[in-house]
C-alpha cells in the first residue's frame, strides 16, 4: 500500500488540530441530535467552525446555544392551538380555564421557538352563547402560561398587557351541549414580543414526540335517536249477518185461501273492532359539532396609557394620581376594561365605546361627582383617536 505524500499528510494533521472532538458534533449519532442541529441557525460570535471533512457536503457542525441566548417571538405571531378539554354550553363562563396544545410548530428566524405538543393554558374573558336568533358562539380569551415538554414554563401574566389572546367564533346551535369540542383548532395571537431561553427550547425540542394523527374524540353527550316504525292496527273481525228465510205458502183447497207460514227475517252482522296501532317516531339526529369559523380581522387587544393628576375611583376602587394603562379585548361596543399600574391589574370595569365627531387633540380624563361625594372617571379620550371610552 502506498503511503500518502508528506504534503497530504500535513493537511490531515491540520484538520485534526482544528477540530479535535468535533467529528461527533458534525456527524450526530442520534436523530434527536440531528434535529437539534437542524434548528440552530444563530451561532455565537467567535465560534470556530471545523474545516469540512471529505464527504460531509460542506456541512457545519451544530453548536449548542449559550446560557444567555434567547429566541424572540415577535408581536403578531400566530400559534395554532387545539383544545384538550371541551368548553360546555351550559357551564361556560368568564374565568373558566382553557386547556390547549400546539398542533403546528412555531419558528422564529430559522430557530424552533414552540414545538408541537407544547401545552398552553388560557382563560375565558367573555363568552356569548348561541340563541334562536344567532347560531354562533363567541369567545374572547387570554393565555397565561406556555408549558414545554421539559417543564420549561413561560409566564405570560407577568407581561404589562395580556401578551397572547384569541377571539374565536364557532358555528353552533342552541341544541349543542358542547360549544368548542375536543380538538377544536384556533389561533392564539402574540400581542407583545416574547423572549424564550434558547437552551431550554432546545431541550424541549429533543423531548418532543409526534402527536397522534386523527381527530380527537368528541366530548358531546348527545347520541342520535333512531326512528321507530310504530305498530299496526289490531282488528277483531265482526260477526256475519244471516240472510233470513222466505215465507212458506201452502195453497188452499176447494176455494180456500193459501196458508202462509212466515219466514225468518235477515239479521245484520256486527262490524269489526279496530284498535289503532301506535304511530312511528322520526329519528332525532345530534346537532352538527361546533365548527370554528374565521372571525373579523383587526386588533385583538387595545391598550392606551393615561395620566391621573388627582385621586379618582373606578368601580368603587380608589386610584392614586399616577400613570395607568387601560386595556380591553375585541371590537364590540360594550367591553370589559382592565386598568393596570406598573403592569399589575388594579380593577376591571364595564364600559362602552362611543364615537367622537373628530379625533381627540389630546388625552383627556373626564370625571363625575357621585352621590357620596367621591369623584370617579366618567370617560377617557386618547390623543389622535376618534372614540371615547365611557365607564358605565
Amino acid at each position: 500500500m502506498r503511503l500518502p505524500t508528506p504534503a497530504v499528510f500535513l493537511v490531515f494533521l491540520v484538520l485534526v488540530k482544528l477540530a479535535p472532538g468535533n467529528v461527533a458534533s458534525a456527524y450526530p449519532n442520534s436523530s434527536d441530535e440531528q434535529q437539534f442541529a437542524d434548528i440552530q441557525s444563530d451561532k455565537p460570535r467567535g465560534t470556530v467552525l471545523a474545516t469540512s471533512l471529505p464527504g460531509d457536503g460542506g456541512r457545519e457542525p451544530a453548536t449548542a446555544p449559550s446560557e444567555t441566548a434567547t429566541i424572540m417571538l415577535p408581536a403578531g405571531t400566530r400559534v395554532t392551538l387545539a383544545l384538550t378539554s371541551p368548553i360546555w354550553a351550559k357551564r361556560a363562563k368568564p374565568g373558566d380555564a382553557v386547556y390547549t396544545v400546539t398542533v403546528f410548530p412555531v419558528v422564529s428566524r430559522n430557530s424552533m421557538a414552540i414545538p408541537i405538543g407544547t401545552y398552553v393554558l388560557g382563560e375565558i374573558d367573555a363568552v356569548t352563547k348561541p340563541s334562536w336568533r344567532d347560531a354562533r358562539a363567541l369567545f374572547q380569551m387570554h393565555f397565561s402560561k406556555i408549558i414545554f415538554s421539559n417543564g420549561y414554563t413561560l409566564e405570560l401574566e407577568s407581561a404589562p398587557v395580556q401578551a397572547a389572546t384569541a377571539t374565536v367564533h364557532a358555528e353552533v346551535t342552541a341544541r349543542n351541549d358542547v360549544l368548542l369540542d375536543n380538538g377544536a383548532q384556533f389561533n392564539m395571537v402574540v400581542q407583545a414580543p416574547l423572549a424564550l431561553e434558547a437552551k431550554r427550547i432546545a431541550e424541549a425540542v429533543r423531548r418532543t414526540r409526534p402527536l397522534p394523527v386523527g381527530s380527537a374524540k368528541s366530548a358531546s353527550m348527545c347520541r342520535p335517536i333512531p326512528a321507530t316504525p310504530g305498530t299496526s292496527d289490531t282488528v277483531i273481525p265482526g260477526t256475519p249477518g244471516s240472510p233470513g228465510t222466505p215465507d212458506i205458502v201452502i195453497p188452499g183447497a176447494g176455494g180456500m185461501p193459501p196458508t202462509v207460514i212466515p219466514g225468518t227475517p235477515a239479521t245484520p252482522g256486527t262490524p269489526p273492532t279496530i284498535f289503532p296501532g301506535s304511530p312511528g317516531t322520526p329519528s332525532v339526529p345530534c346537532p352538527a359539532p361546533g365548527a370554528v369559523i374565521p372571525g373579523p380581522s383587526g386588533p385583538q387587544i387595545h391598550t392606551h396609557i393615561f395620566q391621573m393628576t388627582s385621586e379618582l375611583t373606578v368601580s368603587g376602587t380608589k386610584l392614586s394620581p399616577e400613570s395607568y394603562q387601560v386595556t380591553w379585548l375585541g371590537t364590540d361596543v360594550a367591553v370589559q376594561v382592565d386598568l393596570l399600574r406598573n403592569g399589575k391589574a388594579i380593577v376591571r370595569a364595564a364600559a362602552h365605546i362611543a364615537a367622537l365627531p373628530e379625533n381627540s387633540p389630546a388625552d383627556k380624563v373626564l370625571t363625575r361627582t357621585n352621590a357620596d361625594g367621591s369623584v370617579s372617571i366618567a370617560s377617557l379620550e386618547f390623543a389622535g383617536e376618534s372614540f371615547a371610552l365611557i365607564f358605565d
